[in-house]
């Protein structure tokens, strides 16, 4: 086994337990006139677009922050797994979902941005954005392993 090929279920194993703190942490601490504080997580975020009427933004990011990052970490897990039968069409899977592996974490940078320039809020990063972009990172590393390995 080569030494990359050890280092992809530690990877793994790290980058869902790191997906499951960043979605329930909070993302970002919020200031609004230096009176009104908040931190959401991803989780209240969603639940308060859904609340809020706001249900096709609800969707997306659910789609592209909950359900996207969790199916590429469970094909990774299975590719991981090396079932030959099914192991072309896992790592073509691998492929089209690490397209969209890092949106959700620059979406989320990009509020932050927009926060701080408006002068109307103060924006600062919470542990669970660094968990989810670890967990973002770690799985992206995972699949590039898988994928080299395989073409080994």
């Amino acid at each position: 086994m080569p030494p990359a090929r050890f280092l992809i279920p530690i990877f793994l194993f790290v980058a869902t337990f790191a997906l499951a703190l960043g979605l329930t942490m909070p993302l970002m601490n919020v200031s609004k006139l230096y009176f009104f504080d908040e931190n959401p997580s991803l989780l209240a975020i969603i639940g308060s677009l859904w609340t809020g009427g706001e249900w096709l933004l609800a969707a997306i990011v659910t789609l592209f922050s909950m359900v996207l990052p969790i199916a590429k970490l469970g094909v990774a897990q299975l590719a991981a797994m090396q079932v030959p039968a099914a192991a072309h069409a896992l790592h073509r899977w691998i492929g089209l979902l690490s397209k969209w592996s890092m949106l959700d974490v620059l979406l989320v940078a990009l509020v932050i941005f927009g926060a701080k320039t408006s002068g109307l809020a103060t924006a600062i990063a919470q542990p669970g954005l660094w968990f989810f972009t670890a967990s973002a990172l770690l799985s992206a590393l995972a699949t590039h392993l898988i994928v080299r390995a395989e073409r080994a």
